[in-house]
């Protein structure tokens, strides 16, 4: 398929990278061509086009959809009338690696990078020859052949149109998120769900997912569910979770979900524990950094407010001032704004562009003080001033950092830096 013609590689961030590199090295006469919707870009041996060239589907043979870059976007509806074909990293990988290969695929609103890496580690502390790829660890088509064992972290965005079966598919929970992207909140469900599509042999479900009507709809007939924990095991893992550095119910429950799909896929009691042991927090994930008195929580993943009402049960006990809002979803604050007062927030800083959204939702129903700030300096500038109100800053937004950031990484780290230059 991808020698019928020229190829272009709609995105050039590290996926497009690593889809790159392999395509030069498999297939070398190959003409590469990259387009981005953020203007242009440079991706070494591929010649950059602007978008609007680029809608000239007719041009290339393939196009390799980058996961940011939304499968609605106008330019893949044209290659779908025109024939041309799209794939992604993720699809190239299967087309040449997939065969012979235990693929365990992870996605969910939430938690599915936590879990992922708890599966790889407990995995790799069992003996077993595993690598981990997708969103953490490393691009698809880098795993090549590495291992045995693959275990996947998929976002909606890669799920959306996944092209093959995993052996083990995993779904952590589901809530509304990347509406936008997706086209509208069914299209996003569908295309979180269709990591069950190709039929896997084991479904393996968090305990948010395994009550939901759409994700057991989901699930094919003929596809198992992952044994259940023997009741022994799931207490003894509750235990070494909250022991470990594995913070709130949330990631106890994530602990709990990556033993029943490690285990199915060849790992012994001894490797849970131990990969429990060895568990990191992943970065902007309810990251710890002390600077003077104050703890600061970087929480910058927090895309939701699911995600930012999780952050808060995990720091119950702690007088916390909290950084909320950001790029516009039109999601709904009402339940998060009814937690504040409940959960130790004693002050709210608040972010465009949602920010004025939770501050209103805040003042009508609790008694917290509201700021509201243009960036995250001036908020960070002004909880400096005001230190003595809370001993805990959590960033937690519960909205994505696109309006004022280019990711959430970015939003994190310059959390972190503001932390340091104003509290130190």
């Amino acid at each position: 398929m991808l020698l019928n013609g020229p190829v272009l590689l709609y995105g050039a961030g590290r996926e497009a990278r690593s889809t790159a590199s392999f395509l030069r090295k498999r297939y070398p006469d190959l003409d590469l061509f990259v387009t981005s919707d953020d203007g242009e870009v440079s991706l070494d041996g591929a010649t950059f086009i602007p978008a609007n060239e680029a809608a000239d589907v007719t041009r290339f043979g393939t196009i390799v959809k980058s996961p940011g870059v939304s499968l609605y976007k106008p330019i893949f509806e044209a290659a779908r009338q025109a024939g041309v074909p799209i794939t992604s990293n993720l699809n190239i990988w299967a087309e040449h690696f997939r065969d012979g290969r235990m693929v365990v695929a992870i996605s969910g609103t939430k938690g599915k990078s936590t879990t992922a890496t708890l599966v790889h580690l407990m995995l790799i502390h069992s003996g077993v020859d595993a690598v981990l790829a997708g969103n953490v660890g490393i691009p698809p088509l880098d795993a090549e052949d590495k291992a045995p064992v693959v275990v996947l972290e998929l976002s909606s965005y890669q799920v959306a149109d996944i092209g093959f079966a995993p052996d083990i598919a995993a779904i952590s929970n589901l809530y509304p998120e990347h509406v936008d992207w997706h086209g509208g909140l069914d299209n996003y469900y569908r295309d979180k769900l269709n990591i069950f599509v190709k039929g896997p042999k084991l479904a393996a479900l968090g305990p948010q997912a395994a009550s939901n009507e759409r994700v057991l709809a989901a699930i094919p007939p003929g596809t198992l569910r992952v044994p259940s924990l023997d009741i022994d095991l799931a207490d003894e893992i509750l235990i070494a979770a909250m022991h470990s550095r594995l913070k709130g119910a949330h990631n106890h429950d994530n602990a709990r979900l990556a033993a029943a799909i490690a285990l199915a896929a060849g790992a012994t009691r001894e490797g849970i524990f131990r990969g429990i042991e060895a568990f990191v927090p992943l970065p902007h994930r309810l990251e710890e950094l002390t600077v003077g008195d104050v703890l600061f929580i970087d929480d910058s993943i927090s895309t939701t407010p699911e995600a930012t009402k999780v952050a808060l049960a995990a720091y119950r006990g702690r007088r916390i001032a909290l950084l909320a809002g950001g790029h516009e979803r039109q999601q709904d604050y009402t339940d998060l704004a009814n937690l504040m007062g409940l959960a130790g927030v004693t002050t709210l800083c608040c972010l465009p562009v949602t920010g004025p959204r939770i501050a209103a939702a805040v003042r009508e129903n609790t008694p917290v003080p509201v700021k509201e700030c243009a960036t995250l300096d001036e908020a960070m500038q002004y909880l400096a001033a005001h230190r003595a109100d809370f001993d805990t800053v959590l960033l937690s937004p519960g909205a994505p950092s696109y309006n004022q950031f280019k990711n959430f990484e970015e939003r994190g780290e310059a959390f972190k830096q503001l932390a340091r230059r104003y509290f130190a």
